[in-house]
């Protein structure tokens, strides 16, 4: 019997495990993988205290610091990845989680820090230049582009938000939006298309990412059918997220997105005894600092669940 099982290698989770190892709460420590959505940067340069480090670095670093305090409070399982939970026994709150292994086990808490994927563009190219001038993180990869003329792919709040950062630093930004309307909220589209370094076009569908080492410019086609070229030399793609929740079937809430609903107070789902934090819930913003920082509240409120329930 555990205390608490914490789900997914993250920021987030690797956050929660460390503070669960201070605080002496026997943990199972469930991932895949370390590092999340960013092991793919080139270059990270918000991880505060961090002045730049590697996507892949980052993930090592995690790996590290989590395996340090470890010890034999918290059970650590690789490339293994959580197919179930269910609730076992509501009058003491107890949970079985069943691994990708096969092996199950029981806990009195969960924390579920799976995070998300990003809805990749598909189109020629996009694969070719990932991270060799198309990149998914504004916040992440955006100062590398300072002075550079930049292309932001999607017309929601996350694409005109990216907008916003990458004018901080870009010569110019163009966002692109297949649609004939933007799906962010008008106040955002208005402030945002008052900078005179940015411009939108609706009803433009990309087609092609074009490029030599790194990307030089992507196609799209606009309302009349023509494909038209448009240089730029970054590519930043914000058509959405995909929570990894699929494995949670109705154990918790989940909102029309798959995103896990949780009280932002605690952290707490609509399920006594799960925790959720993290790109995979219902929150605004999406970032590894901020991941980090609701998995502590959650693991904290979590501790004071298990001493006084």
């Amino acid at each position: 019997m555990f205390d608490l099982v914490i789900i997914g290698g993250g920021p987030g989770g690797v956050a929660a495990g460390v503070y669960a190892s201070r605080k002496q709460l026997k943990t199972l420590f469930v991932t895949r993988d370390w590092g999340g959505q960013s092991v793919v940067s080139s270059d990270i340069q918000n991880w505060i205290g961090t002045t730049s480090i590697s996507g892949a670095d980052l993930g090592k670093s995690l790996e590290m610091h989590l395996k340090a305090y470890a010890g034999d409070v918290v059970t650590i399982k690789e490339n293994i990845l959580v197919e179930k939970i269910e609730k076992i026994d509501t009058g003491s709150m107890r949970f079985k989680v069943t691994l990708s292994n096969g092996e199950t086990a029981e806990s009195r808490a969960v924390l579920i820090t799976t995070g998300s994927t990003r809805r990749t563009l598909d189109v020629p190219g996009a694969v070719e230049f990932d991270q060799r001038g198309l990149t998914y993180c504004a916040s992440c990869d955006g100062p590398l582009f300072s002075g550079q003329d930049v292309v932001v792919i999607g017309g929601g709040n996350a694409g005109f938000e990216s907008a916003a950062q990458l004018l901080a630093y870009a010569k110019s930004v163009t966002l692109l939006h297949r649609s004939s309307e933007f799906r962010a909220d008008p106040v955002t589209v208005a402030r945002v298309l008052e900078n005179p370094k940015m411009k939108a076009l609706t009803n433009a569908t990309p087609t092609e990412v074009v490029g030599e080492k790194f990307v030089t410019a992507i196609k799209y086609k606009n309302a009349e059918g023509e494909i038209i070229e448009l240089p730029t030399s970054g590519i930043f793609v914000e058509i959405g997220l995909v929570p990894t929740t699929g494995y949670l079937g109705d154990i918790v809430e989940l909102d029309d997105l798959k995103r896990v609903k949780i009280d932002p107070w605690t952290q707490q789902t609509s399920t006594p005894g799960i925790w959720a934090a993290g790109d995979c819930t219902n929150i605004k913003y999406h970032q590894n600092n901020i991941s980090t920082g609701d998995a502590v509240r959650a693991l904290e409120d979590i501790y004071v669940h298990l001493h006084t329930k």
